[in-house]
């Protein structure tokens, strides 16, 4: 395919004759998967599928995450000619790469929701396949963790955030996108000993013996030391990246209902995630794109280019 095929290709989301392969479609126009992949609820032969939550149920300040997926996938549009810059390899190309839709749920019955979410990320895994999630607020992590812990036992967590999430939490029936990372770590879904969390800037008491390398510390030490103390302390275990746009400055990622200053750039996150591969990474997800209160459309830009690396950095394992 070639760029000239925009004059007769359009929906490849449903018309791609080849699921593997990049596409070159109008990006204004056509069905926007996430980077033109080919809608299907097949699972035979997949390697990844991108899924998306709308799901936003009760931010710290403004609501509106439950259109991030819808965005995300919208913005993927402009990646979809070419492999990602940088990488060395087309992961497009190398696996076969579906959009599998969204999570199905009845809006009105709320705790139904975290059950529904997991047996749906737990079908695709039974499948052999890998997910990456389009958020929905941080709440969606927590049953796509308890997914990826049924089939593979504890994993490490890679958390890029400006808040720790390990609020105390006790009640395990609360929906609260704040004490996701609480609840995975006192359930036994996530191994606390083996996760980092990056790019924090809000104070917490009780950060679950999980290693904290916050903002400061990856503007003081950079990039290089960063990614080697996330390695250093994940190692080889089977782990989970999960993405919070707000771990971005708001000056990278307006749209986003708890905005902090301070925080990373997006060259920055940019780097460190490209600085991962090598890590052994089941999946992955990115949460709390709010796309009302950016108007710009960049913090779904940024949430689409964090995707596209967490697919790069999927392939990637799957290449050692």
């Amino acid at each position: 395919m070639a760029l000239e095929d925009a004059k007769t290709q359009v929906d490849m989301a449903f018309t791609r004759p080849d699921p593997r392969g990049l596409a070159f479609e109008n990006a204004f126009g056509g069905a926007t998967s996430f980077l033109r992949r080919r809608y299907t609820k097949d699972l035979a032969g997949v390697d990844l599928a991108i899924t998306g939550v709308p799901f936003d149920q009760a931010v710290t300040h403004r609501p509106g995450t439950r259109f991030g997926p819808r965005a995300i996938r919208e913005a993927s549009t402009l990646q979809a000619f070419d492999a990602p810059y940088g990488w060395g390899y087309d992961p497009l190309s190398e696996m076969n790469v579906i959009d599998y839709g969204d999570v199905a749920f009845d809006y009105a019955h709320t705790p139904s929701f975290p059950g529904k979410v997991q047996a749906h990320i737990a079908g695709i895994l039974a499948a052999g396949a890998g997910t990456v999630t389009l958020g929905g607020d941080h709440f969606v992590t927590l049953p796509i963790l308890r997914a990826y812990a049924e089939r593979f036992g504890p994993v490490a967590v890679i958390q890029f955030d400006a808040h720790s999430d390990t609020w105390v939490d006790d009640d395990m029936d609360r929906i609260d996108h704040g004490t996701f990372l609480y609840k995975a770590i006192k359930t036994g879904v996530v191994d606390a000993a083996t996760s980092v969390a990056v790019g924090i800037r809000t104070d917490n008491p009780d950060t679950m013996g999980v290693t904290i390398l916050d903002a400061p510390f990856v503007h003081q030490q950079g990039v290089a030391e960063t990614v080697a103390r996330i390695k250093q302390v994940v190692g080889d275990r089977p782990c989970y990246i999960t993405f919070d746009i707000d771990c971005l400055d708001p000056a990278f990622a307006p749209g986003t209902g708890t905005p902090v200053w301070g925080g990373l750039a997006s060259w920055q996150a940019a780097a460190i995630l490209r600085g991962l591969a090598g890590v052994n990474l089941l999946g992955g997800d990115v949460v709390e794109v709010s796309p009302p209160y950016d108007t710009t459309g960049a913090t779904a830009i940024a949430g689409a280019h964090v995707a596209m690396e967490l697919v790069a950095l999927y392939g990637w394992t799957r290449r050692r």
